[in-house]
């Protein structure tokens, strides 16, 4: 028997969606039904791939958004219910990454990614999860009540890793805000939801693989390989859909069993 996920009717919300994960988190959901919103800052990036999604069949929508700005997350989810309709998706996928060993950290270091990877995160969820408990309360107007959440972790929050210290405590505030959101808004319908992927080959990192150093660190790996960016399609698909009713406050694991 064929079991299939549809989508269709729903609005995704994608951030960090110009390139890398981003950008195939927004194809695969195009490719199941819903319309998605690309947001990213980098809107050139943002328009090839609705160009690509709209040749494909798919419905995509270009919003210019930083994260680091709060005028601007505000602005740009208000633009996106006006042009395309309630939000009722969330990928929360914005986030940065430098390597440099604790004792080494400076305070732009630390602020570069915990402004991105936590501030930015949260307040992108905060201003969808109230448009989301708007409707739920019966406050704002909707046919679909409820919503889904996810929020783009890392192993690396679950796992401390060397010379990424700040980067994996970032994460693991990741984690915590996910259990904190599911825990408040669960009751209204509205699930959140973490995944952790594990090292996955994406434009940014591609060419680190064939270093000595990116090889090395392959071998270390449990299955000698690393990912590609549609090793998550099904469980993305999966937590954005209505099957998944009963998955809240979730941390899922899509490391290759790195973290075993």
């Amino acid at each position: 028997m064929a079991y299939t996920i549809d989508l269709s009717g729903r609005v995704a919300f994608i951030t960090g969606a110009s390139s890398g994960l981003g950008a195939q988190f927004a194809r695969t959901l195009a490719a199941a039904g819903a319309a998605v919103v690309l947001a990213s800052r980098r809107v050139d990036r943002l328009k090839e791939l609705r160009a690509t999604i709209d040749a494909e069949g798919g419905d995509a929508h270009v919003i210019e958004l930083d994260v680091n700005d709060y005028d601007s997350i505000k602005s740009a989810v208000a633009h996106a219910e006006t042009e395309v309709g309630s939000i009722d998706i969330l990928v929360n996928n914005s986030g940065v990454s430098s390597s440099q060993r604790i004792q080494d950290a400076t305070p732009d270091d630390f602020d570069y990614m915990f402004n991105t990877n936590v501030k930015g995160a949260f307040f992108v969820a905060q201003e969808v999860g109230k448009r989301m408990l708007a409707r739920a309360t019966g406050s704002a107007p909707g046919s679909y009540t409820g919503g889904r959440i996810i929020n783009v972790a890392s192993m690396a929050g679950l796992r401390v890793l060397p010379q990424i210290g700040v980067y994996c405590m970032s994460k693991a505030a990741v984690v915590q805000m996910t259990k904190a959101m599911a825990l408040e808004w669960g009751r209204f319908g509205i699930n959140v939801n973490a995944i952790c992927p594990g090292y996955i080959d994406t434009e940014i990192n591609h060419r680190h693989w064939q270093t000595e150093a990116g090889q090395k660190l392959v071998q270390m790996l449990p299955r000698r390989r690393v990912g590609k960016p549609e090793d998550l399609d099904a469980l993305m698909v999966m937590l954005c859909s209505d099957q998944s009713h009963f998955i809240n406050g979730a941390v899922i694991s899509a490391d290759d069993g790195f973290g075993v």
